[in-house]
């Protein structure tokens, strides 16, 4: 397995990243998650844009799109795989061991791994822990992941693949590492971003493709859903067919399979929407 470490190819087994480097000590890093197939990558000009927000919002210089692309496009060459999880990591580099960053310059990681196609439906739990819209780390896709790590083992152990979260004030938020869309009346909904949600890039398509609105809703918005759906860079859409205890049997439901078909239709005819 060949990985990119500023500025090359390297193996994996003898890649190494300084153990002063930020992103270790205090999680000062942004990452982006991108879909690979075939060789190619999915939407990644989005997740590049995104990649430079995070960034902006931490302070670190704008990450370079086109080392970026040569560096996805050489590990996926040599790392050929039907279907991929594409990682870039970018972090503050090589720092103190105390929150001041250092001045050596960011660390850049692309990493390939394999993964297989979800199911068509899963299961998720809500968790008590809230998410804090107006937190400095709002909105933007960082390293600093461990509440996400505490919520996903709890859902594990309720035979969930997803932990979701309400925000400060009672309303639905998202999941740990996905957005969450609720079918009221045959609409769809989803929250917004406002509501400290993570602007994800499936998401977005989702909503341009589908119509969905973005709603405040409260969380037990999730005990009367008609529907439920998850939306994620290698979840695609994906029904939920279980919150907590309640059963929403036959899922997909209708308006998420048909959210399903669009979504697998236009991400066939543009790899890069």
């Amino acid at each position: 397995m060949k990985i990119w470490l500023d500025g090359g190819l390297q193996d994996i087994e003898s890649a190494r990243v300084s153990v002063l480097d930020h992103g270790l000590t205090v999680g000062d890093g942004i990452f982006e998650t991108v879909k690979a197939v075939d060789g190619g990558t999915f939407a990644l000009t989005r997740h590049l844009d995104r990649l430079t927000r995070s960034a902006r919002g931490l302070g670190l210089p704008d990450p370079d799109h086109e080392e970026i692309r040569r560096a996805c496009a050489a590990v996926l060459e040599a790392n050929p795989m039907p279907l991929g999880r594409l990682r870039i990591t970018y972090t503050g580099g090589h720092g103190p061991l105390g929150s001041d960053r250092g001045e050596h310059g960011p660390t850049l990681v692309v990493a390939l791994g394999d993964t297989t196609r979800r199911p068509d439906s899963t299961a998720v739990i809500t968790v008590p822990w809230t998410r804090n819209e107006r937190g400095a780390l709002t909105g933007l896709k960082t390293t600093s992941y461990a509440e996400n790590v505490v919520a996903l083992a709890r859902a594990h152990q309720h035979d969930a693949s997803e932990a979701l979260f309400a925000n400060t004030v009672g309303q639905l938020c998202e999941g740990t590492g996905s957005n969450v869309f609720v079918v009221l009346d045959g609409e769809i909904h989803t929250p917004p971003l406002a509501s400290g949600c993570l602007a994800g890039i499936t998401r977005e398509l989702a909503v341009e493709w589908t119509g969905a609105k973005e709603t405040d809703l409260p969380l037990d918005v999730l005990e009367r859903a008609e529907e439920v759906f998850l939306t994620s860079t290698l979840r695609d859409v994906q029904a939920v067919h279980r919150v907590d205890a309640r059963e929403l049997p036959g899922a997909p439901g209708p308006v998420t399979a048909k959210a399903m078909r669009v979504f697998a239709e236009r991400a066939g005819d543009d790899l890069d929407p």
